[in-house]
């Protein structure tokens, strides 16, 4: 295993660790309503987590093609490739989205379709792409009502499955719509551009996300201070959804401070069996996604004797601190399961059956 996809799959493992507090705490915890420091910590994986499971997804794309010197006959190859990856995903998304409505992979199927067809366009335009996405959401922003489709008392999206609420709930107002979601995709196909085997990549991005987080934090505090007026200071301080520009750069920034480090660690410790069962378990990230949002939430229906609707509306939330450990929990035993799956097979279930599928 080469260093450099140590450290990338290290910070999906990461990612795929907030994104179980994230999706644990909101069907059974109190992430609407977090009260206490505790319930404030965990609510610091909010938008943190996907941001990074996105960016990497992107990376992840870009590395596998990344060479200068492909055929034409090579580029149709992998443009097939993803193509057919995207359908996968898409699809398994959907078949998902009626069990959890938070599901990111029919999303996730859209930005690598897209994708597809910048394969092998210059690094740079990558970013002037993610500029778009943001621009085209802040001004549809203006067209469409950002509430429009949405019950926000259940937290589910009323005509998803009618044609307009589709398409607006896909490119719109979804959680992680193609606008602007997919600008943080194209952010990750950016950074699999560059040489990571290099130091100076490493902390120049480190570097990039602290001022891009530091910056926006300032300019939170502010708002939250009033300095600006009621509409602005909304603006700036808004969580996840609607998905903002100052939300966006806080997110982005700590992304790539969390993807510089883990870049870092695993060049420094190549051969620390920790850090290496890490990475099996983040080259699994397609399958633990589903597992935890099957099997954990069933599991943690039982422990905690609610029933799972996908949204906690009338129980009790379950504490922080009983999240969070079950989170943990749950998080050990996707390594232990990586790790015995990786002894006998070189991919996960569902990344096997994605590759077959896909060439």
């Amino acid at each position: 295993m080469k260093q450099r996809i140590i450290g990338f799959d290290i910070a999906r493992a990461y990612a795929i660790f907030g994104m179980f507090i994230v999706n644990f705490n909101f069907c059974f915890g109190s992430i609407l309503s977090a009260t206490g420091p505790f319930g404030k910590f965990l609510n610091l994986f909010v938008g943190n987590s996907t941001a990074i499971f996105i960016i990497l997804a992107g990376m992840g794309i870009s590395l596998m093609t990344n060479r200068t010197d492909y055929s034409n006959e090579e580029k149709a190859k992998l443009k097939s490739t993803v193509l057919k990856r995207s359908w996968f995903l898409f699809a398994l998304g959907l078949l998902l989205y009626a069990w959890w409505p938070g599901d990111i992979l029919h999303f996730y199927g859209g930005y690598m379709h897209v994708a597809a067809f910048l394969l092998f366009v210059r690094a740079r335009y990558y970013l002037w792409c993610a500029l778009a996405a943001i621009l085209i959401f802040h001004v549809l922003f203006f067209v469409i009502p950002i509430e429009t489709g949405w019950d926000f008392s259940t937290y589910k999206y009323v005509d998803f499955w009618t044609l307009p609420g589709f398409l607006r709930n896909t490119f719109y107002n979804g959680w992680n719509s193609l606008f602007p979601w997919i600008a943080y995709f194209l952010l990750g196909m950016w950074l699999g551009r560059l040489k990571w085997e290099a130091s100076a990549t490493r902390r120049n991005v480190f570097l990039t996300g602290l001022i891009f987080f530091s910056v926006f934090q300032i300019i939170r505090l502010f708002a939250k201070n009033n300095f600006f007026g009621e509409h602005v200071t909304n603006y700036i301080t808004s969580e996840y959804f609607p998905p903002y520009l100052p939300f966006m750069m806080i997110t982005a920034g700590f992304a790539l401070m969390v993807i510089a480090a883990c870049m870092f660690i695993g060049k420094t410790f190549p051969g620390n069996k920790l850090l290496n069962y890490l990475a099996l378990t983040g080259k699994m990230t397609l399958t633990h996604y589903v597992i935890h949002l099957t099997v954990g939430m069933l599991v943690l229906a039982q422990l905690t004797g609610k029933t799972y609707t996908g949204y906690l509306k009338n129980d009790v939330p379950t504490s922080p601190v009983y999240i969070f450990s079950f989170a943990i929990a749950f998080f050990i035993a996707s390594v232990i399961f990586s790790v015995a799956w990786s002894k006998r097979f070189r991919h996960g279930p569902l990344e096997t059956v994605m590759r077959k599928i896909s060439g």
